[in-house]
């Protein structure tokens, strides 16, 4: 049967992956995105609307006949978060419990989230990270992201809500905004083929689990037709080095980076390697693409 589907930042990075997915699947897909993305046309028989997360008016516009609610929208990232914390809890924490309230209101009955696998667990004391692993987030980030978690989990219990929770990893892959502030690898490369000078915080030793575009939204769109429920880790299950990267990234473009390496921040994690035993089981799932192969298909678009 399809579905009504409402994508919440269905025109970033990976809203519009998703959008274009799911609309080869013949679903029924609404966008409520804050503007235009001028770097790709609307996707051909979605209904895009146009407004704030934060107008609550709107949001109710767009749940009209919704079944699914996926919810991408954040205003911050990691490095600009803690700049204004009461502004990250304006524009993203309380817009978030409207929506499950109106969803609560409005009788919609699933809601999928987008966490942050690389923000909310902190320094973990095991790694590769499993789910049951404690939260203790060390950025607003992380700490507004495990509070939504909180919130869907109450209203799961509470009022039926029936959520699926993605701690995601460090995604990547064409068409990735934030340049510069979010976004390691496309960074790199775009600043490499500039020939502009690259920073990175720390030593380089700093390890992420690093996930391609496709083997997300792969995810996210059996998730969607299975209906599946509960909390689960999703990234690739291994980690690499900022050091590693930057070899790979030099290897694939043969080219030489311009590094400046600056202290490290206080909100920056040392070591993240999700544990996706939970995910590979829940739907038969598996990354397919490896960091290699994904930086390569990433400079094959970034150069053609």
């Amino acid at each position: 049967m399809k579905k009504n589907i409402l994508v919440l930042g269905g025109n970033g990075f990976i809203g519009r992956h998703l959008v274009e997915a799911l609309a080869l699947q013949e679903s029924r897909i609404r966008v409520l995105t804050k503007s235009l993305n001028n770097q790709v046309p609307p996707v051909k028989g979605v209904d895009y609307r146009y407004a704030d997360f934060a107008d609550s008016m709107k949001v109710a516009e767009a749940l009209v006949d919704i079944d699914v609610v996926v919810h991408l929208i954040s205003t911050t990232v990691p490095a600009t978060a803690n700049l204004d914390p009461s502004a990250d809890i304006k524009t993203n924490l309380l817009p978030t419990i409207n929506l499950l309230q109106q969803m609560r209101e409005l009788k919609i009955p699933r809601l999928i989230f987008i966490s942050s696998g690389g923000t909310v667990y902190g320094n973990a004391k095991v790694c590769p990270i499993p789910e049951s692993h404690k939260t203790a987030p060390l950025s607003s980030y992380g700490i507004i992201k495990a509070t939504i978690e909180n919130y869907i989990t109450m209203f799961s219990l509470q009022y039926g809500l029936k959520s699926l929770v993605l701690r995601v990893s460090n995604p990547y892959g064409p068409r990735q905004g934030h340049i510069g502030i979010q976004g390691v690898i496309p960074t790199i490369f775009q600043r490499i083929l500039s020939g502009e000078e690259i920073k990175i915080w720390g030593d380089g030793s700093a390890v992420r689990d690093y996930l391609y575009i496709e083997d997300l939204i792969n995810f996210l769109t059996q998730g969607i037709d299975n209906d599946l429920e509960g909390l689960y880790n999703v990234g690739s299950g291994n980690g690499t080095s900022l050091k590693d990267v930057l070899s790979i990234i030099e290897n694939i473009s043969n080219l030489t980076a311009k590094v400046k390496y600056l202290p490290p921040r206080g909100f920056d994690v040392k070591n993240v390697v999700l544990d996706i035993s939970k995910a590979r089981k829940a739907l038969d799932w598996s990354p397919k693409i490896t960091l290699r192969e994904g930086c390569q298909k990433y400079w094959n678009w970034a150069t053609e």
